[in-house]
């Protein structure tokens, strides 16, 4: 029996048959009727073949998107790229637009295809691009069959994976730093700007090999002496990051009036990384993202510390990934070498 329920944008109404719950807002409450009847009919007509007909795919990203992934750290994330896979067009056709049921391991075979070659509209993309997105559309579909029972099965596992692009070794040059500094108005004094702020945030992941996240979500109650309190990182776990003179110097250019409202760099993760991406741009540094900072830092780091040591204060549980990030030269190894 559906039960209806008046909402400051119009009629919510909610349908619960056979342990299938759904819910829709409409304009006018007879719209909101003729929808749970239409919907009742539909779950009572095909709930026995574990297909239900009429949901589309982009009814499955957008029910995800409310209660997957807004509960995880990388909603932004998986929101951008399940709007960007329900608008993309294949035969002329949104993917959005396409019943779950009809969904299949060739037509998402076509699509790997397609985004690794690129389009008139977009250009091609990596095989990890292609795998996280995989991952992601995988899950959508997997949680559609397993507890929305909109579907039988997923048809992503039939789906072959591209081959994992090479790991990133690009480091920043000393020079680099340098121009950054200079763009940002930067000289090793207290700071009043944003702007300044990128190159203090920047420095300070190359001192800490804190993420971006991490330095942008710090507050002053995360300061303890020589240590940086991370209550929560990428993987969920808490961190404790100790902190080098030159990261002490760092955090004393903050201006003193924001750090007591709010984190310390006054930039939010969104807005360090396009400022950081327009000063790249203007100091004419190629390649170059604000999480290469890390590659330096670890490098460098490694040089100071144990593997243990290191793998406990940069957050890796897996020894491995220090393997990702570590890149010194052979060149910079043989300056060391009797």
């Amino acid at each position: 029996m559906a039960s209806f329920t008046k909402m400051a944008n119009g009629w919510r109404a909610q349908i619960n048959i056979k342990g299938h719950r759904e819910s829709l807002v409409r304009p006018t409450k007879a719209q909101a009727v003729a929808w749970a009847t239409e919907r009742e009919s539909a779950i009572r007509n095909h709930v026995d073949t574990g297909i239900l007909k009429g949901k589309t795919f982009e009814d499955a990203c957008r029910r995800y998107e409310l209660e997957v992934s807004k509960h995880k750290r990388g909603y932004r994330w998986e929101a951008l790229r399940l709007n960007a896979l329900v608008e993309f067009v294949m035969d002329g056709k949104r993917l959005g637009d396409i019943e779950l049921a009809d969904m299949s391991s060739d037509l998402i075979g076509r699509w790997r295809d397609l985004r690794m070659k690129g389009t008139e509209e977009t250009k091609g993309v990596s095989g990890s691009t292609i795998n996280r997105i995989l991952n992601l559309w995988s899950h959508v579909l997997s949680t559609a069959a397993t507890e929305w029972k909109w579907i039988s099965h997923s048809p992503t596992k039939d789906v072959r994976r591209p081959k994992e692009s090479p790991h990133r070794d690009r480091r920043p040059t000393q020079d680099e730093i340098d121009r950054i500094k200079l763009y940002c108005g930067f000289n090793d004094e207290p700071i009043q700007s944003k702007t300044q702020a990128v190159a203090v945030a920047y420095l300070f992941a190359i001192e800490t090999a804190m993420r971006q996240g991490e330095i942008c979500g710090l507050l002053e109650a995360h300061i303890t002496g020589n240590v940086a309190h991370l209550p929560k990182t990428k993987n969920g776990m808490k961190r404790d990051v100790p902190l080098s003179k030159q990261a002490l110097k760092l955090l004393s250019y903050l201006p003193k009036p924001e750090r007591a409202e709010g984190n310390l760099f006054m930039l939010s993760a969104d807005s360090l990384s396009t400022l950081f991406r327009k000063a790249t741009k203007a100091c004419l540094i190629e390649d170059l993202t604000f999480h290469d900072s890390r590659h330096e830092a670890i490098t460098r780091l490694a040089k100071k510390l144990n593997v243990l040591d290191l793998a406990r204060m940069v957050g890796h549980r897996d020894l491995r990934m220090l393997q990702v990030y570590y890149n010194e030269s052979a060149a910079e190894m043989a300056s060391r070498l009797d």
